[in-house]
C-alpha cells in the first residue's frame, strides 16, 4: 500500500503531518500541502481553540476517543504533527483520503 506522505507509522501508533488553517468558515480536510494534510478549522488560534478543534475533528474522522489523539508537535504553529494509538496507518489513510 502506498502511504499517503502525510502519514508515518510510529512506535507509539500512527503519525500524521498537518497544515493548520485557522479562522475558516468550516473545519474540512482541504487538500495536501507539500507533504502534510492541509485541514481548515473553524476556530481561531486563539487559547489553543484551532488546536482543541483538530483533536475533535480528528478523533470524529477517524472514530476513535479524543484521549487516542495527541498533539505531539506544534502547539503554536500551523505546522503540527499528531499520534494517534490504537488504529492502523491504512485505517487512518482511508478515513483522511484526500478527494
Amino acid at each position: 500500500m502506498n502511504l499517503p506522505p502525510y502519514l508515518h507509522e510510529a512506535h507509539d501508533g500512527v503519525s500524521i503531518s498537518i497544515k493548520a488553517q485557522p479562522r475558516a468558515r468550516r473545519t474540512e480536510i482541504a487538500g495536501l500541502h507539500g507533504g502534510e494534510l492541509k485541514i481548515r478549522v473553524a476556530a481561531p488560534p486563539v487559547d489553543s481553540a484551532a488546536n482543541e478543534a483538530l483533536l475533535e475533528f480528528l478523533s470524529d474522522r477517524l472514530g476513535c476517543p479524543r484521549r487516542d489523539v495527541v498533539l505531539a508537535r506544534g502547539a503554536t504553529s500551523s505546522h503540527k504533527q499528531f499520534v494517534v494509538s490504537g488504529l492502523t496507518v491504512a485505517w487512518v489513510a482511508e478515513r483522511l483520503a484526500v478527494s
